[in-house]
């Protein structure tokens, strides 16, 4: 409940909900409008979940429908959220104080406030706080029961992961704005052998004056038979879709600024550089070599005991004994132990937050003080660091994560639909 994701899903969520708890004004509860299974949804809830939903269409510049449009679509929402907080109900789910607090709090924080801050903004604008801490505390409810019942069983296949990426590979191929230069080499019509073969020779040398060091530019304007020869033989960003079959062909394979290989078409000969890509950025992540030893905490082995341990050993690196022949013999990490404490490349996220924290704030060579995680007591030393092209297992991850955000759409949506069909729900929806 601390993404920060969720916190502004949460509020937006709210905000039409506040107008059903947190009104100050005194609304009589005149008749109910739905039985929902074993609730009722009254006119007084109704009415002021419509005004919070015509408030925020406002602000979003969006005419509301007309009023009995909008009270089928409001009542069948009440609708479906009373039965989603009905079965947590009798599913065991709820949320206890210490849980709202703390959500609570980290809504505060993502508007710049402390929560007393928070309140008195609130109450400012005539909404009533604990009101508004029941419907935080409801929403909470609904995300679990939503998680448990619908998104923790949506699992994603490698084959899907890889479809999606073909999928987006051809995508991308098309639709990817490219720029590039161009020179043409040109031939007749019906050119003879003498003349294909003097163009080639011609294309070559260009060649080996641009792998030479040689400006595209200034080449293109002193050598190219094409239309934008004195324009250094440029063209400007086009959809990779709009490039003749042939050139993207050769492009395709490219990396920016590198310069084609000699290629042929009815027209004649042709080089090409590819100046510029959009869409494609490397994804790039700074991965870290550590090495550590762990002693754990146990049964046997009290905290204090561990630490003092550890101390030791740091002690003993510090007056200069080998830290990975301490490593094998002391330490209760067994992988890493048998190769001195080299946990390999790490990434962040990979570790537990307080041993990343350790890590990453050290100089390479620096051997860390002792620290605590909940696996026990360690020492962490930095051997190297380096920039890695993360892009590949960043496009898996994407393309793992879209799949299951769109299968979870998806199936809330039949979970919802079959909840609602199951339900039974009468409506009493007289005039107003």
């Amino acid at each position: 409940m601390k993404n920060a994701y969720f916190y502004l899903y949460l509020i937006l969520l709210i905000l039409p909900l506040q107008s059903v708890s947190a009104s100050t004004e005194v609304i009589p509860l005149n008749h109910i409008v739905a039985v929902v299974e074993d609730d009722v949804i009254l006119r007084s809830e109704l009415d002021s979940y419509l005004r919070g939903v015509i408030q925020q269409l406002r602000k979003k510049n969006t005419q509301p429908p007309e009023i009995s449009t909008l009270e089928k679509q409001g009542l069948e929402r009440l609708v479906v959220r009373s039965l989603q907080l009905q079965r947590a109900k009798k599913t065991g789910l709820h949320v206890d104080d210490s849980q709202l607090n703390s959500a609570i709090k980290g809504i505060a924080r993502k508007n710049g406030m402390q929560l007393e801050e928070f309140r008195n903004a609130l109450i400012n604008d005539n909404i009533d706080y604990n009101g508004f801490r029941e419907d935080i505390r409801d929403e909470i409810i609904l995300s679990k029961v939503q998680k448990r019942d619908v998104i923790n069983r949506i699992s994603v296949s490698e084959q899907e992961v890889n479809d999606y990426l073909a999928r987006e590979q051809s995508l991308g191929s098309k639709n990817r704005l490219i720029r590039f230069s161009h020179i043409l080499i040109g031939l007749p019509d019906a050119a003879t052998t003498e003349q294909i073969q003097a163009a080639r020779k011609k294309g070559d040398k260009i060649i080996g004056m641009l792998n030479n060091g040689a400006d595209f530019a200034q080449t293109a304007v002193a050598f190219s038979d094409g239309q934008k020869a004195l324009e250094g033989g440029a063209y400007d960003f086009r959809p990779m879709s709009q490039v003749p079959p042939l050139f993207s062909k050769a492009l395709k394979g490219l990396q920016t600024d590198q310069v084609s290989e000699l290629f042929r078409s009815p027209y004649g000969f042709h080089v090409l550089k590819l100046n510029e890509t959009k869409g494609e950025a490397k994804h790039m992540v700074t991965q870290t070599r550590v090495r550590h030893i762990l002693i754990r905490i146990s049964t046997l082995v009290s905290s204090a005991q561990a630490q003092r341990r550890i101390k030791q050993l740091k002690e003993r690196i510090d007056q200069g004994e080998d830290f990975a022949n301490l490593a094998r013999y002391h330490s209760d990490d067994t992988l890493s132990a048998k190769e001195g404490g080299d946990m390999d490349w790490i990434g962040r996220g990979e570790t537990v937050p307080n041993f990343e924290q350790a890590y990453s704030s050290l100089p390479v060579g620096k051997v860390s003080e002792p620290f605590k995680t909940r696996f026990g007591w360690h020492i962490t030393e930095v051997l190297e660091r380096r920039q890695q092209d993360d892009t590949e297992q960043f496009r898996k991850t994407k393309a793992t994560n879209n799949i299951k955000k769109q299968k979870a759409e998806e199936e809330l949506q039949t979970w919802l639909r079959r909840l609602r069909d199951e339900a039974y729900v009468e409506f009493k929806l007289g005039p107003r």
